[in-house]
C-alpha cells in the first residue's frame, strides 16, 4: 500500500509545537546539510544523493521535495532517473547479502 497525502505536511506545525527544540534542532541541521559549502558538494549533488537516499527509505515526501530542488538546480532526468537505479541496486544488494545470513541459518539448522 502506498500512501502520500500532500495536506498532512499541516501537521508539521503540530511537532512544531509539541517539540520545539528538536524540531528547530532537525531543521537547523538539514538546512546546514544542504547550505554549507565547504564539502565539495554542490547543491544538485547533494539533492541527487538525497533521492537516492529517499527512494531507499522509501519517503514519498521526501522523493517529491528533494527531486524539485533537484529540478531547480538543473538536474536532467537523466540524472535523478540514475539516482534512483543507484538506489535500486544498492537496496537489491542489501537483499542479496542478507540472503547469506539466510543461507549461514540454514547451514546451522
Amino acid at each position: 500500500m502506498h500512501y502520500h497525502d500532500s495536506d498532512d505536511a499541516a501537521y508539521n506545525r503540530h511537532l512544531r509545537h509539541a517539540a520545539p527544540t528538536a524540531y528547530k534542532g532537525l531543521m537547523d541541521f538539514d538546512k546546514a546539510v544542504f547550505e554549507e559549502t565547504d564539502s565539495g558538494l554542490d547543491r544538485r549533488t547533494k539533492e541527487l544523493i538525497a533521492i537516492a537516499v529517499a527512494a531507499t527509505t522509501q519517503c514519498p515526501y521526501c522523493i517529491d521535495g528533494h527531486v524539485k530542488n533537484a529540478h531547480k538546480e538543473g538536474a536532467t532526468e537523466a540524472e535523478v532517473a540514475a539516482a534512483v537505479m543507484i538506489s535500486a541496486a544498492l537496496r537489491a544488494g542489501g537483499s542479496f547479502t542478507h540472503g547469506w545470513m539466510a543461507m549461514k541459518s540454514l547451514d546451522n539448522a
